[in-house]
């Protein structure tokens, strides 16, 4: 049985656990907050990029872009977005899991040779997708990117990807991330980045509406400069849902965190009570019987 001054230390310990937690929470509530941020401020870019995108499927013209030519696929890229830091619960490894489901999918669908290439943004779902063994499944770390990439690390970044779809080194890119819904909602989306398929307008709400306008120099030339900026807005977007959503996941990690400590530290000082009040009785009974004596 444990003595007081064990349970006194022990209540301690967990009493600075939760005053720990507790300034974890909040410091991830406002980091979150802030993704939100900034994901209400990019709205309205990707926004007016969808807009002129409409417009230009709308037109009475032909348009072309090698980013939107399918290819037969025998190597396939796919982005994976996690954590850079821990404390997150089963965030990397929900994703890590949706990893292995995307792996099995390229096998069924291109067939078991297909070549498969991961690019893991984040330390702690590099550290998850270095572990895998398959045959035909490569791992690629990329230099300078992680979860906390913003601005131009983004741009660099989004052009590597479409140098590797050009040159021929990929056939078919896509995008694996947790989609933030709200602090105790995310879940993991899939999506198709390179080539740009109709169903990715189609999902960003590109709208096509016939309106009488004049491209110059000509809508072809229009779109092929549009598209890339199209590719950019949509990573920036999953760069910063996947911080909100990091953020969310440490956020309830950090509640439940929180919420166990309090509950221990309960039992303990109930323990604790218990343990005095039997010892204060103990003293008493000494000294009544040292009376009667």
């Amino acid at each position: 049985m444990a003595t007081l001054r064990e349970l006194k230390g022990r209540i301690g310990s967990v009493a600075s656990s939760e005053k720990i937690t507790g300034a974890m929470k909040m410091i991830s509530s406002a980091k979150m907050h802030k993704a939100e941020m900034s994901l209400r401020r990019l709205l309205p870019y990707r926004q007016q990029i969808e807009t002129i995108i409409g417009n230009i499927l709308s037109a009475d013209a032909e348009f072309k872009s090698p980013l939107i030519e399918p290819r037969l696929v025998s190597r396939v890229g796919i982005v994976v977005f996690g954590s850079d830091d821990g404390l997150c619960g089963a965030y990397n490894v929900n994703i890590f899991k949706e990893l292995l489901g995307k792996v099995a999918d390229y096998r069924s669908v291109y067939g078991g040779k297909v070549e498969i290439v991961v690019y893991p943004v984040g330390a702690k779902i590099s550290k998850a997708v270095s572990k895998l063994t398959d045959t035909n499944v490569r791992v690629e770390l990329l230099e300078g990117v992680n979860s906390k990439t913003s601005g131009e690390g983004v741009k660099v970044f989004v052009e590597s990807l479409q140098q590797k779809f050009l040159a021929g080194e990929l056939d078919k890119i896509d995008i694996l991330y947790m989609s933030f819904k709200s602090v105790s909602r995310q879940r993991p989306v899939s999506e198709q980045l390179i080539p740009v398929v109709a169903e990715t307008f189609a999902v960003n709400g590109v709208k096509e509406s016939c309106r009488p306008y004049i491209f110059e120099p000509d809508a072809n030339a229009i779109f092929q400069i549009v598209l890339p900026m199209f590719l950019m807005s949509v990573m920036q977007d999953v760069f910063t849902e996947n911080r909100a959503s990091e953020q969310a996941a440490r956020v309830m990690a950090m509640q439940s965190a929180n919420d166990n400590a309090k509950k221990l530290l309960e039992q303990l000082q109930l323990e604790y009570n218990k343990l005095r009040q039997q010892s204060i009785t103990t003293e008493l009974l000494d000294i009544l019987g040292g009376q009667i004596r």
